[in-house]
C-alpha cells in the first residue's frame, strides 16, 4: 500500500516509517526538512517530498496520489499553552487536509491528543465529552470536528488517534526520561522532579507506531480511538525503572518541581475500543 507520512522527521514519524517498511508498504514521507531523507537509516527505501502545509499546490498529486495518509505534522510542541496552535497550526492543518481529501485522498489517519479530554480524571474513553483547557488541546479538538463536518461534503474515511504519553528513542530532550538520562550521563548526584505520585498512561513509541500503521493500512474509518496502554502508572515508578535499568545511584529530589496545571492528577485511557478495532483488523486480514 502506498502511504503518505507527514511530520515524517519527527519523533513518532521515524518509528511509523520503520513500522510501515517492516510491513512492506511504500512510504512517501514529507516535512519542511529541505535536505531530504538522510535523517532515516532506511533512506533508500523512502520517497521524500519536502513541502510546507501552507503551499498552494495539489498535495494529492504532489505526493503521487497515495492510498492512505498518516498525518503527524504539528509544529510548536511541547509548548502546549502557545496560542500558535490555534492561530497558526489549526488553520494550516485545516487547509492542508481539506486540499488533500478534496483532491482524492480516501483514507486519513490523524493523531490527536489526550489533552482533548482536559482535566477529567480516571479512565478516559472515546464517548466522553472533550473539555480541552490548553490551546493545543483545543486546536486538535477543533481540527477533529472540522474533519467530521468535511466528511459530510467529501467522502473519505477518518481515523482520529488520541495519543497519550508516548516515550522512547528520539523523544523530545525536555521530556522527563531524556532529562533523567542526561543527568545520569553527566554523573549528577541528584535529579529534580515533582513528587511523582500522579498517574499517567505510558506507551512505548514502537507500540504506538505499530498501532498507527495497522489502523492506517486497514482501509476502514473507525473515528476516534485512544492510542494508549490502558494502564495507569505513576511518574515516580517510570523514573525509578529508568534509574534501575541504567544501574545508576542518582538520588531523586522529589517534590521540588510543581505539577503541570494543564493535566489532571490521575488519568489514563480506556483500550476497550482500541482492542475492538485491532480485533476487527486482525479478522479482516
Amino acid at each position: 500500500m502506498k502511504i503518505l507520512v507527514t511530520g515524517a522527521t519527527g519523533f513518532i514519524g521515524c518509528h511509523v516509517i520503520d513500522a510501515l517498511l517492516m510491513q512492506n508498504h511504500r512510504v512517501i514521507a514529507t516535512g519542511n526538512h529541505p535536505r531530504g531523507p538522510e535523517w532515516h537509516r532506511l533512506a533508500n527505501s523512502i520517497e521524500y517530498v519536502s513541502c510546507d502545509l501552507n503551499d498552494d499546490v495539489d498535495f494529492f498529486s504532489l505526493f503521487g496520489k497515495p492510498e492512505s495518509t498518516v498525518h503527524l505534522a504539528w509544529e510548536g510542541l511541547p509548548n502546549f499553552k502557545s496560542f500558535n496552535h490555534f492561530d497558526k497550526n489549526l488553520v494550516a492543518n485545516c487547509r492542508f487536509l481539506n486540499n488533500l481529501v478534496k483532491s482524492g485522498m480516501k483514507y486519513l489517519t490523524v493523531t490527536g491528543t489526550c489533552l482533548e479530554y482536559g482535566l477529567q480524571e480516571g479512565e478516559l474513553d472515546e464517548e466522553m465529552d472533550t473539555r480541552p483547557t490548553t490551546p493545543y488541546g483545543l486546536a486538535k479538538d477543533t481540527l477533529k470536528k472540522y474533519l467530521n463536518l468535511l466528511q459530510k461534503e467529501v467522502s473519505f474515511d477518518l481515523n482520529w488517534l488520541r495519543l497519550f504519553y508516548i516515550y522512547g528513542n528520539g523523544q523530545n530532550p525536555n521530556s522527563i526520561i531524556p532529562q533523567l538520562q542526561k543527568a545520569i550521563r553527566n554523573g549528577d548526584d541528584f535529579f529534580d522532579m515533582s513528587h511523582g505520585t500522579q498517574s499517567r498512561d505510558y506507551l512505548p513509541v514502537e507500540k504506538a507506531a505499530e498501532i498507527i500503521v495497522k489502523i492506517a493500512s486497514a482501509r476502514i474509518g473507525f473515528g476516534v480511538t485512544n492510542c494508549c496502554s490502558g494502564i495507569p502508572r505513576s511518574v515516580l515508578s517510570l523514573v525509578e525503572e529508568e534509574i534501575k535499568k541504567n544501574g545508576s545511584g542518582i538520588r531523586l529530589n522529589s517534590g521540588v518541581l510543581p505539577l503541570p496545571d494543564y493535566e489532571p492528577f490521575s488519568f489514563w485511557g480506556s483500550t476497550k475500543k482500541l482492542d475492538t478495532v485491532l480485533d476487527i483488523i486482525k479478522k479482516k486480514g
